[in-house]
């Protein structure tokens, strides 16, 4: 007991603890720099059609579709930085359940979309780092040591968070959100969509799924030719996006949520002093809708997919689609 006792103080030492908190923060620079390089080139690689995934984006939509769709309106959802998976986690998969059973019939709820890769596949089946992101996943899911899993559940959020970075970044963020337009727009092909049936799409997303949503609406409006507005719940954005031929964008917000407000510091085109932004030059035309909710948060058991909050924001975004049904 005393030798045990001993060893503990010794691992308490000020010496020692320095020692695990450089080893820790070596670890992590050196895997979120390679998740970081891993996430640039997928995208290239993808787009340079190694990969042999990038549709003809012409041959997306039948020129005689076949087949009738019930729905207009088509409503798809965009995660945050926690999604790992095409599936969502038990509070999002109720959140949208709920969503789902409050839209119009003539609406059709999109879920399963993960938007922090290319391939129409979650990370774990990813072609290029199958192994890596299942072994991860695995650690991440059944390692004893706690500071292991950690670890890796930051390396998948590392992934997605310099995805949204790179969405948001005017020279590379183009290529991937025409690639996730892409990933999208052959999902609702899929689902029946075609564009002289539908009225519209609707990008509901939340986090840093908002990035991903203003970042790759105009483009899916190209793609998919009937019009695409935005819907933000909690959204953390850079306002980079090309805005421009988007007549909509509404945003969710929590009085009590710290990480969008940082996200509006955090992104200088948000910021009033900058007029010319992409951000600012489409409010200055642009039709926002800005929903605030009180006391909720980010996340968590204030958070917009709490038993709390999750009927307000249900309530917000049919009242959006109402709004903006005729428009």
């Amino acid at each position: 007991i005393q030798q045990i006792n001993g060893n503990a103080i010794d691992l308490l030492n000020p010496e020692a603890i320095r020692e695990l908190l450089t080893v820790c923060g070596v670890l992590v620079v050196v895997v979120v720099a390679l998740v970081g390089v891993y996430s640039v080139m997928v995208d290239f690689v993808f787009w340079e059609g190694w990969m042999e995934g990038l549709p003809d984006p012409n041959h997306l939509f039948p020129d005689d579709p076949e087949g009738e769709c019930d729905h207009r309106h088509f409503v798809v959802y965009l995660d945050g930085i926690h999604q790992s998976e095409e599936s969502h986690p038990p509070r999002v998969s109720d959140f949208l359940q709920t969503l789902e059973q409050a839209i119009d019939q003539d609406a059709l709820l999109v879920k399963g979309i993960e938007a922090y890769t290319i391939t129409p596949v979650g990370l774990r089946s990813t072609p290029l780092a199958q192994w890596f992101w299942h072994r991860l996943f695995a650690l991440q899911e059944h390692h004893p040591n706690g500071w292991v899993r950690f670890l890796c559940a930051f390396c998948v959020q590392a992934n997605n968070v310099i995805k949204v970075g790179i969405s948001s970044d005017r020279r590379y963020g183009p290529v991937m959100n025409y690639e996730l337009a892409l990933k999208i727009a052959r999902r609702l092909a899929r689902l029946g969509f075609h564009p002289s049936r539908a009225a519209r799409v609707v990008l509901v997303g939340y986090s840093g799924g908002g990035e991903m949503a203003i970042g790759t609406a105009a483009m899916l409006q190209r793609l998919c030719h009937v019009p695409v507005q935005v819907i933000t719940v909690c959204g953390v954005f850079s306002g980079n996006g090309d805005l421009e031929s988007v007549d909509h964008v509404a945003m969710v917000v929590g009085a009590k949520d710290p990480v969008a407000a940082f996200g509006r510091i955090a992104y200088p085109g948000r910021s009033p002093l900058l007029p010319l932004s992409n951000w600012n030059r489409w409010l200055a035309h642009g039709r926002l809708h800005r929903y605030e909710i009180p006391a909720m948060n980010h996340n968590g058991n204030a958070g917009p997919f709490s038993t709390a909050f999750r009927g307000k924001v249900v309530e917000a975004i049919c009242r959006e689609l109402t709004l903006t049904q005729g428009t």
